[in-house]
């Protein structure tokens, strides 16, 4: 059988030439031991370069063993006599020096060493905080040379292949980028010579690209002691980093709308045309609108009592427009694209949100969906084990987020005061085995398919209005003819109190009905809503049950 180095020889061969191989005969090749999974070509090189001159490095991450080879045994047996009596360090950490039992380190099969040069690399991220795109890669990539295609795949962790139009153009990415970080502290770059000669690309998205048929934009210079680009916290589309904290240059969106092939940046998992083409669906308002006379402020014409907070009753009305600059049916999740960067010590804006004071006996996942869910969609819910009573909740954009934060921070629930902060993380990654709750409910939950989002299209956000805690619940999508008994068995049933007011709605469809609910505090009417929201009601006709959809109103019930 063929050897995997040459000048190897078989363990038994080794016995009965009766050497010791923990004491190796000299080599032009040092074995090396103890490294850091994350180790770089280079930062071996830069630890034993003094020793003699370097010709071929073979990195075994997953064993944190290399091998070195000198271009001669005189720079091999320095570094070994060296490590003998002395501690060696690569990157920081200790390692371990020994000849090793072959001659010379085996290159590439067919006589081509692509390690010498090749026009296409490979890259591998290290502790990839966020999410990596085609995007991400060519903004990084463009400022050494043109970039013909790029491929991203996620077989061994996150890997990329990059191929460039010259050899020479790749060898001066590779010089300037490997060991950079892409984003400060994080996304760190290991790039090698990749073996194929050229990249075949089917079709254009966020992990292939074939950018032979554009001609994107070619980007300054990226700063090799820096980061590669800004953190993503405050933008959507790749900027490259100007040394500041804080905000990027120019104007800064939140997620959705960015140049190139894929507009911002999608959390893991999200599907295709959720996140980038303007976040997770349009952001317009919260709550729900009504058109009942006790919501906010609205014109003449739209007052009075009517079933537009029923979207089964038919009467829909017409949608309210340019409310806060949402109105549009085409306009992304904007976040500061409109007022280009936050101004000095702004506050962050990102999609995620810090809850703290939770009483964790009565809440759970979908009790918070149930709340948040009124002021944007709620992507994904996060309970944190190592901070009793906190948990952390991924809205659709930095807006969603925003509204949460003026009308739900410092509420009582559950006899406790919540207070929300805004989360350094962009987004929330996905918990594969998560913990249990008091109630039985796991501790994490994705909630990006959810039909119970009420701004998944333009229609459906446009009857959203934005409305604080209140003493007044709106409900709909109940059955038709339901009686107040009946709504007070459903609270009951979930634990939550029974209104002492309730209003229903004429109804001009024999489809649903909705009305009001009045309670006697803002904190019952609170709890009702996260208890009862999409609370399961039986159908009278015996088809599939209704889903009761709850949001605050703005005034009590007149009579």
């Amino acid at each position: 059988m063929a050897s995997g180095y040459d000048g190897h020889v078989s363990k038994r061969q080794r016995r009965d030439n009766d050497e010791n191989p923990l004491n190796p005969s000299p080599s032009q090749v040092v074995h090396v031991r103890g490294l850091a999974e994350n180790i770089l070509e280079q930062d071996l090189k830069d630890s034993v370069q003094h020793f003699g001159p370097v010709s071929y490095v073979v990195l075994m991450p997953r064993k944190h063993q290399a091998l070195v080879e000198f271009e001669d045994i005189s720079g091999a047996t320095s570094c070994v006599n060296y490590a003998e009596e002395n501690q060696i360090y690569v990157a920081g950490q200790p390692a371990y020096f020994n000849f090793s039992t072959s001659q010379r380190i085996q290159r590439p099969a067919g006589g081509e060493d692509h390690r010498g040069g090749n026009h296409i690399l490979l890259f591998t991220v290290l502790n990839p905080q966020y999410p990596i795109t085609v995007d991400v890669m060519h903004k990084i990539c463009t400022a050494y040379g043109q970039v013909q295609r790029i491929v991203i795949f996620k077989k061994n962790g996150v890997q990329a292949m990059v191929e460039f139009d010259t050899v020479d153009t790749a060898k001066r990415a590779k010089q300037n980028l490997n060991g950079a970080d892409i984003y400060s502290g994080c996304c760190t770059l290991k790039i090698d010579f990749a073996k194929p000669t050229r990249l075949n690309v089917f079709r254009n998205d966020n992990e292939s690209w074939d950018y032979t048929q554009s001609s994107p934009e070619k980007d300054p210079a990226n700063q090799r002691n820096g980061p590669l680009l800004a953190d993503p916290r405050y933008t959507n589309a790749p900027i490259p980093y100007d040394g500041r904290s804080g905000a990027p240059p120019g104007p800064t969106p939140g997620y959705g709308g960015g140049p190139g092939p894929n507009q911002g940046y999608p959390p893991a998992g999200a599907p295709s045309g959720g996140y980038g083409g303007g976040g997770y669906g349009p952001s317009y308002g919260s709550g729900y609108e009504g058109d009942d006379g006790y919501g906010s402020p609205m014109s003449p014409r739209q007052q009075g009592y009517s079933n537009r907070g029923d979207r089964f009753s038919g009467n829909q009305g017409p949608p309210v427009q340019d409310r806060g600059g949402y109105g549009h049916p085409n306009m992304p999740a904007q976040g500061y694209q409109e007022q280009g960067p936050p101004p000095p010590g702004a506050m962050f804006q990102g999609s995620v949100i810090m809850v703290y004071g939770l009483n964790l006996d009565k809440i759970s996942c979908d009790k918070l969906f149930n709340l948040f869910c009124l002021y944007g969609n709620v992507v994904r819910v996060k309970f944190l084990k190592s901070k009793e009573g906190s948990a952390m909740v991924q809205m659709g954009d930095a807006m969603a987020v925003d509204r949460c934060m003026q009308n739900l921070n410092y509420m009582t629930l559950f006899d406790n005061k919540i207070t929300l902060g805004h989360s350094k993380q962009a987004f929330l990654q996905d918990v594969p085995n998560p913990y249990e709750l008091p109630d039985g409910t796991p501790s994490f939950k994705d909630y990006m398919g959810s039909r119970n989002n009420r701004y998944a299209n333009p229609e459906a956000a446009s009857k959203n209005r934005i409305l604080p805690p209140s003493k007044v619940l709106h409900f709909f999508n109940t059955p038709p003819n339901i009686s107040e008994e009946q709504l007070g068995e459903v609270l009951e049933n979930v634990g939550a109190a029974k209104p002492f007011k309730v209003k229903l709605f004429a109804s001009k469809s024999d489809r649903s009905s909705s009305g009001l609910m009045q309670f006697e505090s803002k904190s019952e009417a609170l709890e009702a809503l996260v208890l009862a929201n999409h609370a399961s009601i039986p159908n009278p006709a015996g088809k599939s049950p209704y889903v009761m959809k709850l949001c605050f109103s703005g005034g009590p019930i007149k009579e």
